[in-house]
């Protein structure tokens, strides 16, 4: 187990980065045209729209780290307002109480905030001092009051079907190590992040895409194992077909990881292999999941931020200038912004953590309102689909 936390500590500030990715572009669309953020498979999961009408009866707690995050807990209390108003969940919130009074009263949100706890929507959960986004990952050792670690305790008691943080994002997953524990024959929890492809209902699931620099090919195999319950009991697709990001198609091509990972994958009788995965595949929508080392899948990740820009960007550079110029850019630039968040993976607002006898999203440091917003449709999707129970049936093969 210590092993496990070392490793957490040590790869602390790539996981922070691997979050970063997963939500850090909704900055760069201007605030006029934000509209609310949502994934769009995992609304049509969720069988309806925001506006609907939600059924009491139908809503699942969830713990939010309400102190994790640069600029907590502002960003996270409003985010977790606007969800309930958006979401069938309900939400108990983790943190130090006067901060988050003081942060409701600065965002002047005390009356809806009051009106959320009167409804019975959202619960206030003291926790005591939170972990900084600077801290070593040990640090959930130290702190065992500290709000992550009380969110944590919250799942594993029962009171909540899932946890979500934007903190210290190597704390987050050594909390969840340690409080929620492995699943049984999984050796090291990994990122998930879901990517769009060609087909806008339906996404890719990458991982790991940080949690884990160095792999050997029983972890790879376990990935693909993990990502092919999720892909199968949360968006729903009958038989995922998953690929191994590999250099080429053909069985002997890549280096001794991809190569040993294949065989494994191969002979694997749980889940339908569809074989390599080029990096010109993994958008096609030829795959449901596609598995790497972390090393590769936070390089994929951090080039995958930068295409949804740099396509508006081109665009906008290649629009005839002058007065012409302007009214087409009129006609055009909504339908430009929508293809960038539909490139954009920063819009869906977290990443999942796999492998952990829990559900646990994980959010960047610098999440806003809609980003929480996000993050808690996936852990509330995740949470309503029943995937633990099929998680928990991996405890044996795995090895």
């Amino acid at each position: 187990m210590t092993t496990i936390v070392d490793s957490a500590a040590s790869s602390a500030s790539a996981a922070g980065t691997v979050a970063g990715n997963v939500v850090s572009g909704a900055g760069t669309v201007a605030s006029s045209v934000l509209q609310p953020l949502v994934f769009d498979p995992l609304r049509r999961l969720q069988g309806g729209n925001d506006e609907d009408e939600i059924n009491d009866e139908d809503r699942l707690w969830v713990a939010v780290d309400g102190m994790g995050g640069d600029d907590a807990p502002g960003p996270i209390l409003e985010g977790c307002l606007q969800a309930i108003e958006r979401l069938p969940l309900k939400i108990r919130l983790v943190g130090e109480q006067d901060r988050m009074r003081a942060a409701a009263a600065d965002l002047e949100l005390e009356v809806i905030l009051e009106r959320a706890q009167a409804s019975g929507h959202l619960e206030l959960v003291p926790s005591g001092p939170s972990i900084g986004m600077d801290d070593e990952a040990t640090a959930v050792r130290r702190k065992r009051d500290a709000s992550i670690n009380v969110a944590m305790d919250l799942v594993k008691k029962g009171r909540a079907t899932a946890v979500y943080s934007a903190g210290n994002s190597g704390a987050v997953m050594a909390s969840a190590i340690f409080r929620l524990g492995r699943l049984k024959g999984i050796d090291r929890p990994a990122i998930g992040a879901l990517f769009p492809t060609k087909d806008p209902g339906q996404p890719v699931l990458v991982l790991d895409v940080g949690a884990n620099m160095d792999c050997k090919p029983t972890y790879l195999h376990q990935f693909a194992l993990l990502g092919n319950i999720y892909s199968r009991d949360v968006l729903q697709v009958e038989q995922p077909r998953v690929g191994l990001l590999n250099i080429g198609e053909e069985e002997c091509k890549g280096n001794e990881l991809s190569l040993k990972t294949y065989e494994l994958l191969k002979g694997e009788s749980r889940l339908h292999f569809a074989g390599n995965c080029e990096g010109r595949d993994v958008l096609s929508g030829d795959f449901d999941v596609v598995v790497c080392d972390g090393f590769t899948g936070n390089v994929l990740l951090k080039f995958l931020e930068s295409v949804g820009s740099v396509l508006l960007g081109v665009l906008r550079a290649e629009l005839p200038r002058g007065r012409r110029g302007k009214v087409g850019s009129a006609f055009l630039i909504s339908n430009l912004k929508r293809i960038k968040k539909r490139l954009d993976h920063a819009e869906h607002g977290g990443a999942l953590l796999l492998g952990v006898n829990g559900i646990a999203v994980i959010g960047h440091g610098s999440s806003k309102a809609l980003s929480v917003v996000s993050a808690l449709r996936i852990a509330h999707s995740a949470a309503s689909h029943g995937v633990m129970d099929d998680l928990n049936a991996l405890q044996s093969g795995c090895d």
